[in-house]
């Protein structure tokens, strides 16, 4: 998985989206050093949302706390502002995700969990999946 991201990231870099692929630029929390790491952005109705399908990870926890970002497709690099959704807000975002990139991190939800899962098997893991609506 390591070396796909790294493939990801370095196309992305270069200017070619893999399905909506982006590299994601947060500040650390403590470092204050710029952290990289691939991401899909999901748009619904012209709504940007990051979702963190591997869950509470460390690219999470910086952007809850510095509130802000970068995203970067070849030499265009823009910043955005991050609001997290709560759990009860986050059922068509996971949907959506599932159902775009279910081959590639379907793995990391719990589960049996998939685009057709009932509303209460998403709500049940909401907790562990971070949105965010980015702006």
């Amino acid at each position: 998985m390591r070396v796909f991201n790294r493939i990801v990231a370095r196309l992305t870099k270069l200017g070619l989206s893999l399905m909506g692929s982006r590299v994601l630029s947060v500040q650390g929390r403590k470092s204050g050093e710029w952290r990289s790491t691939p991401v899909n952005l999901l748009v619904i109705d012209g709504q940007r949302y990051l979702v963190a399908p591997r869950g509470h990870t460390q690219w999470v926890k910086n952007l809850r706390v510095s509130g802000e970002g970068r995203l970067q497709l070849g030499g265009k690099i823009e910043t955005f502002r991050a609001e997290e959704l709560a759990d009860a807000d986050k059922l068509p975002a996971l949907r959506l995700y599932l159902k775009k990139w279910a081959w590639e991190v379907g793995a990391f939800f719990e589960g049996d969990v998939t685009k057709n899962s009932p509303n209460e098997v998403l709500r049940h893991v909401a907790p562990g999946v971070p949105v965010f609506k980015i702006s």
